[in-house]
């Protein structure tokens, strides 16, 4: 099959938006990518057709995602260069049986792996139960993390610290809408800030955007009248090369108190 598209320009348009969405000047990124400023307009303005490596080298300064650096090389009339394998694939199989190891072994504790939108794509036994409270327009398949929090259906009346937790979800899902470009995460964030429980809140959107993802988050929830109480980890692959594994984060829960531990290993 012949991946090979006719260049019509539209790549320029691209670097420029990335560019202004890394707030990037044109001085800057040229001098850091080693090109002259007036080689950059002309790349953004269609005027030079950039080369492949090129393309990728302003990518990687500006932390293009792996899946948009394949769309900037179809714009410019070149093969895409990252594959994208499901999960399910038999050559992702020791990736995700690594990823379900890690999931497992932090069991009794919540821990789920979710890809970009923050869909769950694997969970341990612990997540899983917690999601059975869930009513079957929100538990999924695909669970997605920010609904199940946020929605008035779900965790959100049970969240005892939902000010600070959906503070917490609503700064990610700016990150990973603005760090991604992508629509349907657009989409996403357009219907939960319809949510009641969330229009309740000062306009989050106005707010800063995370350059990072938050190191330590706490989440308070009551479930069948006991109080639970958890601190959250979030890490993803290094240097990946696929675009899967590059979207693939796991979060883990971890019990913010004595009384948490108890509840959930059952040893005082």
């Amino acid at each position: 099959m012949n991946t090979r598209v006719m260049y019509n320009h539209e790549v320029g348009p691209l670097v420029r938006d990335w560019r202004m969405r890394r707030r990037r000047s044109q001085m800057d990124l040229a001098l850091d990518v080693g090109m002259s400023p007036r080689h950059l307009s002309f790349v953004e303005t269609g005027r030079s057709k950039p080369s492949p490596e090129l393309l990728l080298v302003l990518a990687d300064r500006l932390d293009v995602p792996l899946r948009e650096r394949n769309q900037m090389l179809v714009a410019a009339g070149y093969a895409p260069r990252y594959p994208q394998t499901r999960l399910d694939d038999r050559a992702m199989a020791r990736a995700r049986g690594a990823v379900q190891r890690m999931l497992d072994h932090h069991d009794p504790y919540p821990g789920v792996a979710v890809d970009r939108g923050w869909n769950v794509v694997l969970a341990n036994d612990s997540a899983g139960r917690l999601a059975d409270v869930l009513p079957p327009h929100l538990a999924g398949p695909p669970l997605n993390v920010f609904r199940a929090c946020l929605h008035p259906d779900g965790f959100a009346p049970m969240t005892e610290n939902f000010a600070e937790w959906a503070t917490y979800l609503l700064g990610e899902l700016r990150r990973v809408a603005t760090r991604t470009a992508d629509p349907e995460i657009e989409a996403l964030a357009d219907e939960i800030s319809a949510y009641p429980t969330v229009r309740s809140l000062v306009d989050w959107r106005q707010r800063p955007v995370p350059d990072e993802p938050t190191l330590l988050a706490s989440w308070r929830i009551e479930i069948d009248g006991r109080s639970l109480s958890f601190f959250t980890t979030i890490t993803s692959f290094g240097t990946p090369a696929d675009i899967t594994l590059s979207e693939l984060a796991v979060e883990l829960f971890y019990p913010a108190d004595q009384a948490t531990e108890v509840a959930l290993t059952g040893r005082s």
